[in-house]
């Protein structure tokens, strides 16, 4: 128990947020371009979510998911957190983990951190082919019950797990 002690009027409640939940980015943010992060910043603002979270993935991560070529980390990084100084009024944050760990991490691993380090409810941003990519694993159908997933990409060629669990994701706009 903290030991500050606060007096308040009889009947008090206190004001529920207005913002719930996170948006979490999770991509190699090899291709990704301003265009796609202005509208996950667009739907962070239009559904009032705490804090829009990019998660780049460690190149040995993204050579284990789809075997290709990409930058260094921190290159990919630093583009991360110039655009995010350009929108210094928005909750967003970079997050590091893959960059502490400097090593192959799980999607399972990824997500299990997210869900203890952000507010619930949590929402994934991803491409077209990431989505395609995480339905082809195995964990698919155990996560996707626990969060709800939004697409940015053209509608096309879904991987099947996705079409079964429809209702659990959308295109976002």
């Amino acid at each position: 128990m903290s030991g500050k002690y606060t007096n308040v009027p009889y009947g008090f409640e206190p004001a529920t947020p207005s913002r719930k939940g996170t948006l979490i980015f999770y991509d190699s943010f090899q291709h990704v371009t301003d265009e796609q992060l202005e509208r996950a910043a667009a739907i962070l603002d239009a559904r009032a979510f705490k804090q829009l979270v990019l998660y780049p993935l460690h190149e040995s991560t993204v050579k284990r998911m789809s075997r290709d070529a990409v930058q260094p980390f921190y290159q990919r990084q630093d583009r991360l957190h110039e655009w995010r100084r350009d929108h210094s009024l928005m909750a967003i944050r970079v997050e590091g983990l893959e960059g502490k760990r400097k090593k192959y991490t799980p999607i399972d691993s990824a997500l299990r951190h997210m869900q203890t380090e952000y507010a619930a409810p949590l929402f994934l941003y991803m491409t077209a082919k990431m989505a395609n990519l995480w339905a082809s694993f195995d964990s698919f159908t155990e996560w996707i019950k626990q969060v709800r997933l939004i697409i940015d990409g053209q509608p096309g060629e879904m991987h099947p797990k996705l079409e079964q669990y429809k209702h659990r994701w959308e295109w976002a706009v």
